[in-house]
């Protein structure tokens, strides 16, 4: 059975209401914001919302859903098993800092209108929530492993790492004194201090 690809004209429209979407869920909220609001910020009719989505949480979801898959892509394009812990974990770090600094009102939409999300679209945004803290869990596992990180709840830290990261969303302005490289490298320092990582080891 073939699948039929949207046409053109609907993929354009639907990028439009998303980037008007995520611009106004960064300004007003969720809650507040109105799908005349999304539809005005696309400089489309209304209705046009409803033409491609079902509701606005819909709206919400599918952007959840792009932003949690490009924090896996990101992993995985930054992750390099071979290397050291030290090294995977300053690389992986860094890169998501960074890019929560430079797509910072997507990140802020994304992490935190989560509990705007249905029930079932919640659950779906978690189960991906867990794939990112596991991939950055097992890289804190694999330094305690073999002695490279000194920590004493794995768990606690991997959540304290990816929590550093996420803030940037939350206060990065791009008139600020650091760019998401600098705001990267940062995180990748203060990384690996936090697991006890020998600076041998880290690269630094």
């Amino acid at each position: 059975m073939s699948v039929v690809e949207p046409p053109p004209r609907a993929v354009a429209a639907r990028s439009r209401l998303l980037r008007a979407a995520v611009e106004a869920f960064a300004a007003k909220g969720f809650t507040t914001t109105t799908t005349r609001d999304i539809a005005t910020g696309a400089q489309m009719s209304p209705a046009a919302v409803y033409v491609h989505f079902k509701s606005k949480e819909e709206v919400l979801y599918e952007l959840s859903d792009a932003g949690h898959r490009s924090f896996l892509r990101l992993i995985d394009a930054s992750d390099a098993p071979e290397q050291s812990p030290a090294l995977r974990l300053r690389a992986v770090i860094g890169a998501l800092a960074a890019h929560h600094a430079r797509d910072h009102v997507w990140s802020r939409v994304v992490n935190y209108e989560l509990d705007s999300l249905s029930p079932e679209h919640r659950a779906a945004i978690e189960v991906m929530r867990k794939e990112v803290a596991a991939r950055v869990g097992a890289i804190v596992g694999a330094g305690i492993a073999d002695g490279a990180f000194d920590v004493d709840d794995p768990k606690a830290t991997t959540t304290l790492l990816l929590s550093m990261g996420v803030d940037v969303a939350r206060w990065y302005r791009e008139s600020g004194a650091m760019t998401p490289e600098q705001i990267g490298e940062f995180h990748a320092d203060m990384a690996a201090r936090i697991v006890g990582a020998r600076e041998s080891d880290a690269g630094t």
